[in-house]
């Protein structure tokens, strides 16, 4: 089967716990890649899984982005590597199969009900037709 990448799972790497030096990002990363990897038979498409120096979470670490082409964007804060991985692929799966990538809060799986930061919806661009042939 050829799976391409049309998703993507960004972590934040500076994200790190008050008065702690651990940056868990790095460590949610890898296990995240484990446990997609591990469940690739029960989700449709492959997710690029990468880390990003900062998305403004910094009062919920570690914060999570899941993105698809033309869906809606979410964000998720207060994400634990050890604790909420199930609950992540879990989200992985349910998004590769939304056509928009709409979600209430209802059908997010686990802690990912009540630790979303943001919505953000698909943007489409539309561009108007110039009347006139350019010259």
């Amino acid at each position: 089967m050829d799976r391409t990448k049309t998703h993507k799972i960004t972590i934040c790497t500076s994200c790190k716990h008050k008065g702690e030096t651990c940056k868990p990002g790095y460590e949610l990363i890898d296990r995240l890649r484990q446990a997609i990897e591990a469940a690739r038979d029960t989700i449709p498409e492959d997710f690029e899984i990468s880390g990003v120096a900062c998305m403004a979470g910094c009062d919920r670490p570690c914060t999570v982005a899941y993105h698809g082409s033309r869906k809606a964007t979410y964000l998720f804060g207060d994400v634990d590597a050890e604790a909420d991985i199930d609950d992540l692929v879990t989200f992985a799966r349910d998004y590769a199969y939304l056509h928009d990538g709409w979600s209430t809060s209802v059908d997010r799986p686990g802690k990912l009900k009540k630790s979303t930061l943001a919505r953000v919806p698909a943007s489409i661009i539309a561009v108007e037709k110039s009347q006139e042939p350019v010259q």
